[in-house]
This record gives C-alpha cells, sequence and structure tokens, in this order.
C-alpha cells in the first residue's frame, strides 16, 4: 500500500483575512459604547433627549421673559433649537472623539482593534443619536406650537451634517493632542467656553454691531447657525454663509490628526 506524504504547513503562512472585519469590530465598539454610557445610568437614552429639551426650554423662558418675540419668527422654542441642535451636536462628536483612544485603551492593545475603528464607532454612535434627537425636538415643537414653516431639509440636513464633520475634524486633531499634551484637555476647554454664547445660539449674525460681525465671521460656528436657521425660515437669507469655509476648518483639522494619530498611536498607548 502506497503511502502518501503530506508536507507540513509552513509554519510562517499568513491568516486569512475575516471578512468585514472593521464593521465587526465598530459594532463591537458601538454596543460597548451604549451599554457603559447609556445603560448603567438611570433612565438611560432618555437623557440624550431631556437634557436639549431642557436646555431650550429654560433657554425660551428665560428670554421669553425679557423681548416680545425672537429675532426670527414668533416662537422662542424653535429659535432657540435651530441654534442649539447643531452646536449640541458639534460639541458631543468633538468631546466624544476627543477621547477615543483613553477611552478605548484595554481594547487598542488587540491587534484586532485600530485607533481608526475606535473613532469611527464614537463618531457613528453619537452622529446617529444626536440626529435622532434632533428630529424628535423638531417634531415636538412643530407639532405642539402654532408656528408654521415650510422646512427645507436639504438645509436642514447640511447644517446638521456640517456640524457632525466640524466635531470631527477638530476631534481627530484633539485626540492627539489630548493624549500627548496632558494639560490640553483643560486648555482647550477653557478657550472653548465662550463658543456657546458666540455661536449664533440666543442671536443673528445681521443683529450685532458690524465690528462684532467682522470677528464673528470668522467662526465656522456662526456660519452653521445661519444656515439652519435659513431651512427653518423661509425669508432668512444669510448671505455671510460659507460652506467651503466650514468645510475647511473641518478637513484640515481631521487630515493633520488622522497623520498624527496614524503615526505616534502606539507611542500614545505607551503613556
Amino acid at each position: 500500500m502506497e503511502v502518501i506524504n503530506i508536507p507540513p504547513l509552513p509554519m510562517d503562512r499568513p491568516k486569512p483575512r475575516r471578512s468585514w472585519a472593521t464593521f465587526r469590530t465598530v459594532s463591537a465598539l458601538m454596543l460597548r459604547e451604549m451599554s457603559t454610557r447609556y445603560g448603567r445610568s438611570p433612565g438611560g437614552y432618555a437623557w440624550a433627549l431631556l437634557e436639549p429639551i431642557g436646555a431650550i426650554v429654560v433657554m425660551a423662558v428665560g428670554f421669553g421673559l425679557l423681548f416680545r418675540s425672537p429675532a426670527l419668527g414668533n416662537d422662542f422654542l424653535l429659535f432657540y433649537a435651530t441654534g442649539y441642535m447643531p452646536f449640541s451636536l458639534y460639541q458631543t462628536i468633538a468631546n466624544v472623539t476627543a477621547r477615543s483612544i483613553s477611552f478605548s485603551k484595554p481594547l487598542l492593545m488587540y491587534p484586532a482593534v485600530t485607533w481608526m475603528d475606535s473613532l469611527l464607532a464614537r463618531f457613528l454612535l453619537n452622529t446617529l443619536t444626536g440626529l435622532l434627537v434632533a428630529i424628535v425636538v423638531f417634531w415636538a415643537i412643530l407639532s405642539f406650537s402654532s408656528t408654521t414653516t415650510v422646512l427645507d431639509l436639504p438645509l436642514i440636513a447640511l447644517a446638521m451634517g456640517l456640524s457632525a464633520l466640524l466635531g470631527l475634524g477638530l476631534g481627530t486633531l484633539n485626540c492627539y493632542l489630548g493624549t500627548r499634551i496632558e494639560v490640553w484637555d483643560i486648555a482647550w476647554s477653557i478657550l472653548t467656553r465662550p463658543l456657546f454664547i458666540v455661536s449664533g445660539v440666543f442671536f443673528l449674525y445681521e443683529g450685532v454691531p458690524e465690528g462684532a460681525q467682522k470677528v464673528l465671521y470668522y467662526l465656522p460656528w456662526i456660519h452653521i447657525s445661519g444656515l439652519m436657521r435659513e431651512g427653518f425660515y423661509p425669508t432668512y437669507r444669510p448671505e455671510y454663509v460659507s460652506v467651503a469655509y466650514v468645510l475647511l476648518w473641518s478637513l484640515l483639522p481631521m487630515v493633520f490628526g488622522m497623520m498624527l494619530l496614524r503615526r505616534y498611536h502606539k507611542d500614545l498607548l505607551n503613556r
């Protein structure tokens, strides 16, 4: 009987690649964050909805006692919601993406999980959550108020998309800087604390003095708030809005941040 000798398999043969590896990893990271961020607190996802509603109601009641009508229309809730929701989306995404490496640091020690997976997971989860919350908030305001408006959905989607992209761009760069420089998070928090006041949540760009307009124009958040309000108020035409300028603010930090993370992510994990 003839014996067939089967040659041994080489020890250094490449391992088969898993199909949809990035999708599986990102999905797992998203589920992990959902369980740790929302699953362990009473109310869970309800807080993601109650927080912006509470902020908008407080602003509407407070300014309603001081002024007869908002700068646009006659509904304080809608006016402040159109300024607050895109800024809230930007702020949330910028904060969570900036902490991507520190949040998932134990998992990044595994070869199957990369810094890009962590960044994408936090960005996608919080973007979807922010968009869902915005839809519910605006639906509630338009349903239970006497305001009648013709929505420009492409403009609204563009404004929210730019908010998410701006948060991702600045958050990616801060992800490197915050991990490399110990005091960066504190310094950035101090520098950006006035943004909520000057981002156009409480006022219109055209309603401030000309000298202030020249300064505010260079803030990308003022362009996003103007674009958002144009989508809700058909008679409002913000001539100052520049989508290209917001894209520049978003893409440049993102490119530099990704280049730095790609080059130094191993050093950051060992810090």
